[in-house]
């Protein structure tokens, strides 16, 4: 289990953002050729941010790097340098189809991508959002999807609404998607980086959903979104309560197991042992 509750983006223009982001303590970085970086800018950012990927200077910390999209001049360029620069995933902005998908493994493959390079789609219009089934599924190369909810709130016309409401049922639907098919699932990015507590209401709304982490834009948004996403100190110590009862009552030939007076099936296991998972895997970074 790789954990992905923090995962920001630092921008590709930037030589100071990329050192800075050695000390930061986020499960993944996603160095940005797109919208971070002015069209003036897109080749020089292009060296500095594949060069800093294959560098190896970035510890734990899982590196990805933001390719411009399909239909953009740089697209070709950027996934060709970034092939060759090895970085755990490519980004990509605007996927729409299980034929995108495709055509992303293929230029990977064509230029020599290792194999531990993923794709990771991002999910930003509302044609992806009737298609994220087929997306998901379409290469066992893409193992996350990256939900882009200022352009899906941008092409849907939607107003900022409390409990992010016009956005509930594309975030919903990429869900299912990404659950179908056994893909982990970010939240986009919450946009006023001065309010922390909006900020963490928001991250808490996405892990109650079930999503696995969320993309971030500004470093002070590490630590709640680190902490909202990590199993609580009492998830822990009920999942083992969980799972001790379930074996001593299959040792004892129990019929019926309960753990503070709640009856614990065979599925209540499993999301235990998935919180003991992920917590190991946090403590292991």
């Amino acid at each position: 289990m790789t954990p992905r509750r923090s995962v920001l983006y630092m921008p590709g223009a930037n030589e100071r953002a990329l050192e800075k982001a050695k000390t930061l303590p986020a499960d993944a970085l996603i160095f940005d050729l797109e919208d971070a970086v002015s069209p003036d800018a897109k080749e020089s950012a292009r060296e500095r941010v594949c060069a800093a990927a294959a560098s190896g200077d970035y510890g734990k910390r899982e590196v990805a790097i933001r390719v411009n999209g399909l239909d953009t001049d740089w697209h070709d360029a950027d996934l060709r340098a970034a092939a060759q620069a090895g970085p755990a995933a490519v980004v990509v902005p605007k996927v729409n189809s299980a034929r995108d998908v495709m055509t992303i493994e293929r230029a990977l493959e064509l230029n020599g991508a290792p194999e531990h390079t993923m794709i990771w789609a991002m999910l930003e219009t509302p044609v992806a959002m009737l298609h994220a089934e087929e997306i998901a599924s379409a290469s066992e190369r893409l193992t996350v999807l990256v939900m882009g909810t200022n352009d899906l709130a941008k092409e849907l016309h939607a107003e900022p609404a409390a409990g992010r409401a016009p956005l509930v049922a594309g975030l919903s639907l990429s869900l299912l998607a990404a659950r179908a098919a056994g893909k982990q699932i970010l939240d986009g990015v919450y946009n006023d980086v001065q309010n922390l507590e909006g900020f963490e209401a928001e991250a808490t709304q996405a892990r109650q959903f079930g999503f696995d982490g969320k993309t971030l834009i500004h470093p002070g948004q590490i630590e709640p979104c680190n902490r909202v996403f990590a199993p609580s100190d009492e998830a822990i110590t009920r999942a083992r309560k969980v799972i001790e009862a379930f074996e001593k009552a299959k040792r004892d030939g129990d019929a019926v197991v309960t753990v503070d007076g709640r009856m614990v099936e065979n599925l209540h296991v499993a999301e235990a042992e998935r919180v003991l998972a992920l917590a190991e895997a946090i403590k292991a970074r």
